[in-house]
């Protein structure tokens, strides 16, 4: 298995912080917020694959180097937030690389888990299926701005992107595990109009055309999106 990390945007809403600097690599518990991830699943992946943008290539590349090879850092040439490709887009400058007899890990480089993905990554090589992972979320608020499924016995049913009328209340944080033959068929998802921006329109496009399960999250995820919320995680992880 290879995982994938979305790293290419830009985090506004953390300026001045990540004005030159990208926000995946800001430290939380003495370490960068990507070091946590990949250390946690290190033994199931052969390889991490990052993909960024080209204002932070030169940073992503310094940082990769203690990692032995193991981590390749890929630049989808954007250099602002207007011109940024989107997370689906950005996914598929590795497919298109890749020679894709590989699953893969995909996950965005700004969240953190008090939890182990090995569990997700067990899950999905029991249901021999493409998963996404899960939680109950009950403020429609929260709802209306992420992704949300329906299941029936962990089978997905339905999937939205920012629903305003959701059909659930199981939210869908970035994180996802797509088999070979199913990740090989972003361009055809592409060009049947899927959306390129929010990273689970290709799996919301996909869990149309064949079987899907939900792995319902054992414990918390942080997403860090403002300087507030940057904050108040490092504090959680320092304790």
């Amino acid at each position: 298995m290879k995982c994938i990390i979305l790293a290419a945007g830009y985090a506004t809403r953390l300026y001045p912080l990540t004005e030159n600097f990208p926000k995946p690599l800001l430290e939380i518990g003495g370490k960068p917020i990507l070091d946590h991830l990949i250390e946690d699943v290190d033994d199931y992946i052969d390889e991490f694959i990052v993909v960024t943008n080209h204002k932070f290539i030169d940073i992503f590349n310094d940082w990769a180097e203690k990692f032995d090879g193991k981590v390749k850092v890929i630049d989808d040439g954007t250099s602002t937030n207007e011109t940024r490709l989107g997370a689906v887009k950005d996914i598929q400058l590795v497919v298109e690389k890749a020679l894709l007899h590989d699953d893969y890990l995909v996950m965005a480089g700004d969240n953190l888990l008090d939890f182990s993905l090995k569990g997700f990554i067990e899950f999905a090589k029991e249901k021999k299926t493409s998963c996404v992972m899960c939680h109950r979320e009950d403020r429609l608020e929260a709802l209306q701005k992420t992704a949300v499924i329906s299941v029936d016995e962990g089978m997905i049913t339905s999937y939205e992107e920012k629903p305003q009328v959701p059909k659930g209340n199981l939210a869908v944080p970035p994180f996802y595990i797509y088999r070979s033959e199913d990740i090989s068929r972003i361009n055809e998802a592409l060009e049947a109009g899927c959306g390129y921006d929010a990273p689970g329109s290709f799996a919301a496009w996909l869990s149309k055309k064949c079987s899907m399960y939900a792995y319902v999250m054992p414990g918390k995820r942080y997403d860090i999106g403002d300087i507030k919320s940057y904050e108040a995680v490092k504090g959680i992880f320092e304790r």
